[in-house]
């Protein structure tokens, strides 16, 4: 599956399409939440992650591995789960995303790039 970097809007349906392509209900993102850009469809967020950091000048600390299941709603729409989360430098030190703040970065660019976060 080709990664597709998103600097403008995907829809929904987009989104279902790589999820059938890929996991059946979900897609795997990486999203830069210096740049307000994010990567989509790669089989591992970390294939996404490198596509960001080497051909769209991303920098790690910046990005952050989610997953989106577009046919849930509300909180389960998102979730912050992926191994490129592991940075003890910046305490994070789970998969998750630690810090709240971060959080609503992550889901700003989520709502820029899709129109919703729900």
């Amino acid at each position: 599956m080709a990664i597709k970097v998103v600097k403008e809007k995907i829809s929904r349906e987009e989104l279902l399409n790589l999820a059938h392509k890929e996991f059946g209900d979900g897609v795997k993102a990486v999203v830069d939440v210096e740049q307000g850009i994010m990567a989509v469809g790669g089989e591992l967020h970390a294939d996404e992650e490198t596509e960001l950091t080497e051909k769209h000048g991303s920098k790690r600390e910046f990005v952050w591995g989610i997953n989106i299941y577009p046919k849930k709603t509300g909180e389960d729409w998102i979730e912050f789960d992926s191994m490129i989360n592991i940075k003890p430098l910046q305490n994070n030190s789970s998969r998750g995303v630690e810090d709240l703040e971060i959080q609503k970065s992550i889901l700003g660019v989520v709502k820029k790039l899709t129109g919703d976060v729900s």
